[in-house]
């Protein structure tokens, strides 16, 4: 079993996902209040990231939420990712408010 460094490059704060778990669930141990989560199954489009370094093994995802070419320039949803190394992502979407928030303030 081998864990990754994943970053938010907005924040700079980083947590340790193991690669069998999806960075979804590696970003819920950051404790922060209010991390939608959603369906968990790739068809709500809530987790949406933005792989900005590193490599990642990706599942299926609704082209509802995620365009061919969204995919392919690294922006995948966080419950469908898992890491192979580390990483840094950016948060899009509706799990921006929750994850950029530091002290009560929205970081950006």
């Amino acid at each position: 079993m081998a864990f990754h460094a994943i970053t938010i490059a907005e924040t700079g704060e980083s947590f340790r996902c193991d690669e069998r778990k999806s960075v979804l669930e590696g970003m819920e141990s950051l404790d922060k209040r209010g991390i939608p989560v959603g369906c968990r199954g790739g068809g709500c489009g809530v987790c949406k990231i933005e792989a900005v370094h590193g490599t990642f093994e990706k599942r299926v995802m609704s082209r509802a939420h995620i365009s061919a070419d969204e995919e392919c320039a690294g922006i995948v949803l966080a419950c469908r990712v898992r890491p192979t190394s580390a990483m840094t992502v950016r948060v899009l979407g509706q799990m921006k408010k929750a994850v950029l928030r530091v002290d009560g303030c929205l970081s950006v």
